[in-house]
């Protein structure tokens, strides 16, 4: 008997989603084996169309490409009568439905959790929104950096009457997928289980408000004011010193220090003179000045090893090309490299887990609009004679025929 190509070899997934939340889950999904079905529109979902950093590639989008391998793409209008009915027929095979409409928008086009549950009792259907199936935002644009600064986090760290500052990446997007993947799952063993379906809901203020399950603990139960102070901290519910600080060619993490050995490694007394914690803001401040101005009469390396053996905790702030130089990264393979038949060598972030008998995998890369649109329906038993048709009436689309049609 041959190996399983995954772990979730077997399953069906229907990608209906757009943007980053949705199509990362799915492509969690694909990684481990699962049959990713991309159902897009026939002019291609919005993400080719927007690329991130003026990043084009050749045909696909390198924004599209990184949250869309292992996956095949189907291209059908669910606004032509033949193309909802197609779906419907699919999801008679599925899985896993995932959807990230805003409310409202499935029930129109007729692929809501209670129509689609007629079909299939079996499914488990997931709903990503910005701030949740219904209440008084259910309408707002679920946006990420709108979700960052509504969740509270901009004020944990820097200087006090600066401005909030987002975070360096497309967190609550990518904490959103990984909450998607989460319910999949559970909802998956719940469903081996029982054999029952279900509805799996997930909003993106929920997901990035429960990422700060210690912070805002600290602060609602613990009364513990959110308070930023003068100095630029890399958090208010952490003792000084604990933050970023210039060195004479770069910068230096440094994390919550033994302050006495933090003292004498720096020649600065006046640091172990504040042992206690909780720190006032006016101590965190002098403590952080005070590491701030020693740190920058040395170079990081300098420091990392003068710290390092003392078992302070340290790290030098990398930008992009020293991640992808790092040691550790190379040693665990945390870039993955393949070919792809229109944007040739691709390196992308691989797997953020392992499996001894079922590792994750990239079976293919990112389909272009429609490419897999024939296979797919030819799967569920569609004649050749009704694809051409659904094909000519536009219900669904083909790589071939959207060549056809941009020339």
């Amino acid at each position: 008997m041959s190996a399983p190509s995954g772990i979730l070899s077997g399953y069906r997934v229907l990608d209906c989603s757009i943007a980053m939340a949705g199509p990362f889950a799915a492509q969690r999904l694909g990684d481990l084996g699962a049959d990713v079905i991309k159902v897009e529109p026939t002019s291609g979902e919005w993400q080719r169309h927007a690329p991130a950093g003026g990043a084009v590639g050749n045909e696909i989008n390198v924004s599209f490409l990184s949250l869309n391998r292992n996956k095949r793409s189907l291209a059908v209008d669910l606004k032509h009568p033949e193309g909802k009915q197609l779906l419907r027929e699919l999801v008679a095979s599925a899985d896993v439905f995932l959807q990230n409409y805003r409310p409202g928008v499935a029930d129109r086009l007729g692929v809501d959790y209670e129509t689609l549950r007629e079909i299939n009792p079996a499914l488990v259907y997931v709903s990503i929104s910005g701030y949740g199936e219904d209440g008084p935002y259910a309408q707002r644009p679920g946006q990420d950096l709108l979700l960052q600064a509504m969740s509270g986090a901009m004020l944990s760290s820097g200087r006090a009457g600066d401005p909030p500052q987002a975070a360096g990446q497309y967190l609550v997007d990518a904490v959103t997928a990984s909450t998607a993947f989460e319910g999949v799952l559970a909802a998956l063993l719940h469903r081996e289980r029982t054999g029952e379906g279900q509805k799996v809901t997930v909003n993106m203020l929920d997901a990035i408000v429960t990422l700060q399950m210690q912070e805002l603990s600290v602060f609602a139960q613990g009364g513990v004011p959110q308070e930023r102070s003068d100095q630029p901290h890399g958090h208010v519910y952490i003792r000084s010193p604990y933050g970023t600080f210039a060195t004479t060619d770069g910068f230096l993490a440094l994390s919550m220090p033994d302050l006495p050995t933090l003292a004498e490694l720096l020649d600065e007394p006046l640091i172990a003179d504040d042992t206690a914690w909780p720190q006032s803001a006016a101590e965190r401040d002098r403590v952080f000045a005070l590491t701030a101005n020693r740190l920058r009469t040395r170079s990081t390396e300098e420091w990392l090893a003068l710290f390092e053996p003392a078992d302070i905790w340290c790290a030098p702030v990398y930008g992009y090309a020293d991640v992808l130089a790092d040691p550790q990264i190379i040693h665990n393979e945390t870039f993955v490299h393949y070919q792809h038949p229109t944007e040739g060598s691709v390196v992308t972030p691989g797997f953020p887990y392992g499996f001894s008998k079922t590792p994750a995998k990239i079976r293919f890369g990112a389909p272009m609009v429609g490419e897999h649109s024939r296979e797919v329906l030819a799967e569920m038993g569609i004649d050749a004679d009704r694809i051409e048709t659904l094909i000519d009436a536009g219900a669904v689309a083909d790589r071939t025929s959207i060549k056809e049609r941009v020339r």
